[in-house]
């Protein structure tokens, strides 16, 4: 039988500006803007065997082990874009996925597993098909399907910096696909950006993000936390592009302590953050009232925090963890150049 295998792998995206909120088909309720990390990703080998039987069929095998709750979730998705890829039912995939950090716990590991599969599924689908798609499509083309995959997802198939959603200020931007910010369009202090992640509890989230977003539908603040959002995203980038660290700290720090702010006072109200999740935010400003260091946190749906700090100032920044955090787990990143494709 006809066998065909491609590998891809892709990184991971912390979100400094965070989207909370979405309506059907994976709209956002509000733009966001995100870091693509270097070291945290999802390695992913798919084989398509031609099967010709009728049915969506996968195997799916996380870190070398059967996991029926992803592969319930990748055959969802699947039958969803049957009209996209309408040879998936003839032939079975068999889906190997790893991830070089712990899985489910507020690192975006679905929005680099996701993308690592329509990466993979575009691959396929040139091979299987013989049309050979245009670089740049290729790529608006896997975001916007990652995108219908798991929201956050859309923005791990690009490098460094990258917004999603309408935009005022961003000609072209959209609900649909992400887009890479242009690097020279940004001040050269935010060129190299480092990011240690500080791992509070690597336990899989007593809320999922799915149903965070769904509880944004009837919350109070939801309007406010909207317009919030435009206008964070809109000072961030312009921070961004004129060197102004103070302002890109305040906003990055604001809009995750936001996001926690809304879990906390929806209807049903969850708390992510965990005692020593609060402590390393008073550390980590601590650490920069004494050292005028740019340090500055952000957190994602879960109770870890992201320390980020620019490259020039890694050095200081990592003696200063080693010796203040001797116990904490630290996976220690970067912003990197996005996915890669590792066979063809």
């Amino acid at each position: 039988m006809e066998k065909l295998s491609v590998s891809w792998s892709s990184p991971s995206n912390i979100a400094l500006v965070k989207y909370w909120g979405k309506i059907p088909h994976q709209i956002p309720c509000n733009p966001s803007v995100s870091f693509t990390l270097k070291n945290s990703l999802t390695i992913m080998d798919v084989e398509a065997e031609k099967t010709n039987a009728g049915e969506i069929q996968v195997d799916f095998f996380f870190e070398g082990k059967i996991n029926e709750k992803f592969k319930s979730k990748i055959v969802k998705f699947l039958e969803s874009e049957r009209e996209r890829f309408d040879w998936i039912t003839n032939y079975k995939l068999t889906i190997k996925s790893e991830n070089t950090f712990p899985h489910s716990s507020g690192i975006a590991s679905s929005a680099s597993s996701m993308s690592a599969l329509c990466l993979s599924l575009l691959s396929l689908d040139e091979k299987i098909t013989g049309v050979k798609t245009q670089t740049e499509d290729f790529y608006k083309e896997a975001s916007d399907l990652s995108r219908r995959a798991s929201g956050s997802a859309g923005r791990s198939v690009y490098p460094y910096l990258v917004s999603w959603g309408e935009i005022d200020s961003v000609v072209g931007s959209s609900n649909l696909f992400a887009a890479p910010v242009n690097k020279a369009d940004i001040h050269p202090m935010f060129h190299d950006y480092c990011d240690s992640i500080m791992i509070v509890d690597a336990a899989e989230k007593s809320v999922s993000s799915r149903a965070g977003h769904s509880l944004m539908d009837s919350h109070p603040f939801r309007e406010l936390r909207y317009k919030r959002a435009h206008e964070n995203l809109e000072k961030l980038l312009s921070a961004m592009k004129e060197g102004k660290m103070e302002d890109f700290i305040s906003i990055v720090e604001e809009d995750a302590l936001m996001l926690h702010a809304l879990m906390m006072t929806s209807t049903p109200s969850f708390i992510l953050l965990k005692p020593m999740s609060l402590l390393l935010i008073e550390k980590i400003r601590e650490y920069r009232r004494n050292t005028n260091i740019p340090v500055c946190f952000t957190i994602d749906a879960g109770p870890n925090i992201h320390l980020l700090y620019p490259k020039a100032h890694e050095t200081a920044v990592k003696e200063w963890l080693a010796m203040e955090f001797k116990d904490l787990r630290i996976i220690h990143d970067e912003t990197g150049p996005g996915p890669v494709k590792i066979k063809d």
